[in-house]
């Protein structure tokens, strides 16, 4: 059977509260929290999705319009595969793309990583969708999804893995969009507080209204 992301988030959660000092766990619950108001300038549901290609995972391009006119798109912005939220997610959706396929749909995720780093997030997690760059995050930044790190949390971060100093500590907002085959887009899952995801269930709803 297929888990939600929030019961995995349940789990990992309880995981970090047994290996990471207090501290750290509080600064970083406070900090996903003061986040939570900075999707509100992202694009939403009916909003004409940007165009973009972007090179993916397995050394090809991926081109929006492209794939849109062989049916809709499931999009997701993550911050990367340093991050555990991320990698919870991408997992969830892997799950679910039988169910997004037999809908006709086809799921690419967009994160700053680099190719190689996306070739490996995509094998260490056995994702069978396209994994792409965004290296500039100028797709996300079209989208109205990103976000400059505060400087009094980013030894968080840099502890976690991220490659701050790549994107000037500029970082996507997590986000999940339905784009249909006329370009509008027909769900956004957009939250500052990257802690929260899209669930599978909700875009697959989305896709059969």
């Amino acid at each position: 059977m297929r888990e939600s992301y929030a019961h995995n988030l349940i789990r990992m959660t309880e995981q970090f509260a047994d290996v990471l000092p207090a501290d750290v766990v509080q600064r970083a619950q406070a900090h996903a929290e003061s986040l939570g108001s900075l999707g509100d300038a992202a694009l939403g549901v009916d909003a004409s999705a940007p165009g973009f290609t972007l090179s993916d995972h397995r050394g090809g391009t991926f081109t929006l319009a492209d794939a849109l006119r062989e049916g809709p798109v499931v999009l997701s912005f993550y911050r990367g595969g340093w991050c555990p939220y991320c990698n919870v997610q991408l997992h969830t959706l892997q799950q679910a793309l039988p169910e997004f396929r037999a809908q006709g749909a086809r799921l690419v995720a967009v994160s700053p990583d680099a190719p190689d780093d996306s070739l490996s997030t995509a094998e260490r997690h056995g994702l069978e969708f396209d994994v792409l760059s965004d290296p500039d995050v100028r797709v996300a930044r079209s989208y109205g999804l990103v976000f400059t790190v505060p400087e009094e949390v980013r030894d968080i971060y840099r502890t976690a893995g991220a490659d701050l100093a790549a994107t000037d500590a500029t970082l996507p907002i997590p986000a999940t969009y339905l784009i249909g085959t006329d370009g509008h887009i027909r769900y956004a899952h957009v939250d500052g507080d990257y802690r929260n995801r899209a669930e599978a269930d909700d875009i697959l709803k989305a896709l059969t209204d």
